[in-house]
């Protein structure tokens, strides 16, 4: 259990860190915590989130820049709107363009 935790700890301090008007990747979090495989566990990590709000999971997105349908707090249409508060552009399809917005990838 405590593996467990000081992992979502490790990512919970890399999401912190993301600027406003920025995103960055599953696999980029997991990357800068020295588990590059393992995308997977940010997921649920974020999808775990004891601190909504002080904590932008909303800020990371799929490789692709597309959002998450299991968007923890609400879906995709609130990620979304959490996004363009944030100054993110979104396409009508739910993607971010990475090379404008990306940050740590």
């Amino acid at each position: 259990m405590e593996g467990k935790m000081n992992f979502n700890r490790r990512v919970y301090e890399i999401v912190k860190q993301i600027p406003q008007g920025k995103v960055t990747t599953y696999g980029a979090v997991a990357a800068a915590i020295g588990a590059p495989r393992c995308s997977r566990q940010v997921g649920w990590a974020l999808h775990t989130n004891p601190a909504f709000g002080e904590i932008p999971c909303h800020r990371v997105v799929f490789k692709d820049g597309s959002l998450t349908d299991g968007f923890a707090f609400g879906g995709r249409e609130v990620q979304k709107q959490l996004l363009e508060n944030d100054g993110v552009a979104v396409s009508e399809s739910g993607k971010v363009d990475l090379k404008i917005y990306g940050w740590l990838i």
